[in-house]
């Protein structure tokens, strides 16, 4: 590995513990939570719980009275509690889509960039080739010296998907 990249992953390791600090405490509480309700210790610990609740309430526990026979406690308790957890994994999965959307924006930034050096490069290639007398006469090399407009191609992908939206809609009606 190189020197440039292991110090790309440490500054962007940095940047992610600093963010991950800077977080208001109810993102850090509900990542928290989403966390340990993602482990195996809290599957153990419902499996342990619920299954002695389950027991004592069918009165398989002689020395536990049975505070639900129906099940109805544990039913609610079940609800409530898959609410407040749904919750928290939301607030997490929307942090998580935030950083990942500016990631996106990071890899789309550096990309347009490195469309731009190599055109640039290209047209210098073509240059050099052209002061050597080396003939292009290939079109694809015309071609990637012209830079690539951006929105050119997002109005192209968009153009794209509502095509397949609209024929969908047809093949579905």
């Amino acid at each position: 590995m190189t020197s440039t990249l292991q110090a790309n992953i440490a500054r962007l390791t940095d940047r992610a513990a600093r963010e991950k600090a800077a977080a208001p405490w109810p993102a850090r509480v509900a990542d928290r939570i989403t966390a340990f309700t993602g482990s195996m210790t809290f599957v153990l610990l419902h499996l342990v719980v619920y299954g002695l609740w389950v027991v004592a309430n069918l009165g398989w526990l002689p020395a536990v009275p049975r505070f639900d026979p129906t099940f109805v406690i544990l039913a609610s308790e079940a609800s409530v509690e898959a609410i407040f957890l749904s919750t928290f994994v939301l607030i997490s999965q929307n942090r998580m889509a935030a950083a990942a959307d500016r990631r996106a924006d990071l890899d789309l930034h550096i990309n347009l960039l490195a469309e731009h050096e190599l055109t640039r490069l290209a047209g210098l290639v073509a240059r050099v080739a052209a002061a050597v007398g080396v003939p292009i006469e290939d079109p694809a090399d015309q071609e990637i010296q012209r830079d690539v407009a951006p929105e050119q191609v997002l109005d192209a992908l968009d153009a794209r998907d509502h095509s397949a939206a609209t024929a969908a809609g047809r093949d579905g009606a």
